[in-house]
């Protein structure tokens, strides 16, 4: 059983979502001013949703690895790193971001009502990196025209796939997110024959079906983003968005995906943008361009609500020979010394 509230990763899919990335300015006062909005989250989040008991309105913040050693310092999530750039037959590229903010709702006024009001909280202490209005196309589709989502873990797993436990006990309850946004060259997409976009996914484009496994190619996306060990398929939760300008013939997927470790997403990653084995590439990245990338650690709720008065230290986990209470029942020591109270085995399915 997790000590710690998680934010609400797993919420539920909505209609509309804003993904806010922003970068932090410089000195004292921009690093107050971040903590501070940390502490207000949720009573932001519920002063909003309150306006709509059936609007679903929810807000994940997440925290860039140079901005959690200007914020919190040690100690430090144990896999938190800037985004790292992969280059191969095309580039995952890697682009600034010190905090994000994935705002969800079943309409897109509380969602911008939400980032308004983060914005204005924030102020001149930040500045915007990304914004990107995602939007419900159809039957969950993108706007290549298939399912996106389909293999997405409900329920306890979920949970399993998102949320960080034993393996650094510290930050129990947290989870790691990975964005990127992807261009579509939907003409280019558009004049391939269907049976060759199917290959290319893995899936039947009406029905989404999988392909059967004597006809999918070995690039096809669905096959690069499966991840095993032991056996074992390791999850991942997304939450895609299409998003697009039809006004500047901009078309496009916000990809979103939630993990205990980024090292899952960084191989799928890996395998569609070098290859399984390398040259073997994902042949979706020939229409689909990413020209963004960032990292960030999820932290509990719990954290958030006690980072505007500072007393974000967490207890360490008990040491050999010590019980839980008797770790339970010895104060946390912070970084300033008071007291306050993957080896994986990758194989490639999600699309």
């Amino acid at each position: 059983m997790l000590s710690t509230s998680p934010q609400a990763v797993d919420a539920r899919l909505t209609r509309a979502a804003i993904f806010l990335v922003v970068t932090l300015g410089a000195g004292a006062e921009s690093e107050a001013a971040a903590r501070s909005l940390c502490g207000d989250l949720a009573a932001l989040v519920r002063g909003v949703g309150f306006r709509s008991a059936d609007g679903g309105l929810s807000c994940i913040m997440g925290i860039g690895s140079d901005a959690w050693d200007r914020l919190f310092g040690a100690p430090k999530p144990r896999e938190l790193h800037p985004f790292r750039e992969i280059r191969g037959v095309h580039t995952a590229v890697a682009t600034p971001g010190d905090l994000l903010f994935h705002i969800r709702a079943s309409r897109m006024d509380l969602c911008f009502e939400m980032a308004t009001l983060i914005m204005a909280r924030l102020g001149d202490a930040v500045s915007a990196a990304d914004e990107v209005q995602g939007f419900k196309y159809f039957d969950n589709r993108d706007l290549l025209g298939f399912v996106d989502g389909t293999e997405n873990p409900v329920a306890r797993a979920a949970i399993d796939a998102t949320l960080i436990g034993e393996e650094d006990a510290v930050f129990a309850g947290g989870s790691y997110v990975i964005v990127q946004k992807y261009l579509h060259d939907l003409g280019k997409w558009n004049a391939l024959p269907v049976e060759r976009q199917e290959k290319i996914i893995g899936r039947e484009k009406l029905s989404d079906i999988e392909l059967d496994d004597a006809v999918k190619p070995t690039f096809a996306h669905n096959v690069l983003t499966t991840i095993t060990e032991d056996g074992k398929e390791l999850k991942i939760l997304r939450d895609n968005m299409p998003f697009g300008d039809a006004g500047k013939g901009e078309f496009g997927t916000y990809f979103i995906g939630y993990a205990r470790s980024p090292g899952r997403i960084e191989q799928m990653l890996e395998n569609m943008f070098v290859g399984k084995p390398p040259g073997n590439y994902d042949r979706l990245l020939d229409v689909s361009r990413a020209v963004t990338g960032s990292l960030f650690f999820v932290p509990p709720a719990t954290f958030l609500d006690d980072a505007a008065s500072g007393d974000t230290a967490t207890p360490s986990p008990p040491s050999a020979g010590e019980s839980e209470a008797e770790a339970a029942s010895t104060p946390p020591v912070s970084p300033d010394g008071s007291l306050r109270i993957g080896s994986l085995k990758k194989e490639a399915g999600n699309e």
